[in-house]
């Protein structure tokens, strides 16, 4: 089943996306393309293959966490540009009341 203009012109109306009859008249026909692709993958799959997220298996590529002494905070906040009880100070974001 193609697509037509007016199937475009549905899905641009819940998208909230402004499109000349033009665009709908273009759009048509290369969204039916992505649909058949689609439909072409969901073909392939069977149930002696399992679904997977990566082509390759992945492994866990992180170190363990080891516990060791860090900088003190006074040589670390001799760097900050500006600091308050013994913190980084930053401007305040996103109207944020004190």
């Amino acid at each position: 089943m193609a697509l037509t203009a007016a199937d475009v012109g549905r899905l641009a109306d819940l998208a909230r996306i402004n499109l000349t009859p033009d665009e709908l008249a273009h759009l048509a026909p290369q969204l039916d393309v992505i649909l058949e692709a689609v439909a072409q993958v969901s073909d392939v799959a069977s149930q002696d293959v399992p679904p997977t997220s990566h082509a390759l298996e992945l492994t866990n590529v992180f170190r363990d966490d080891v516990v060791q002494l860090s900088l003190p905070v006074a040589a670390v906040l001799a760097a900050a540009p500006a600091t308050q009880d013994d913190r980084f100070r930053v401007p305040r974001i996103l109207g944020e009341e004190a």
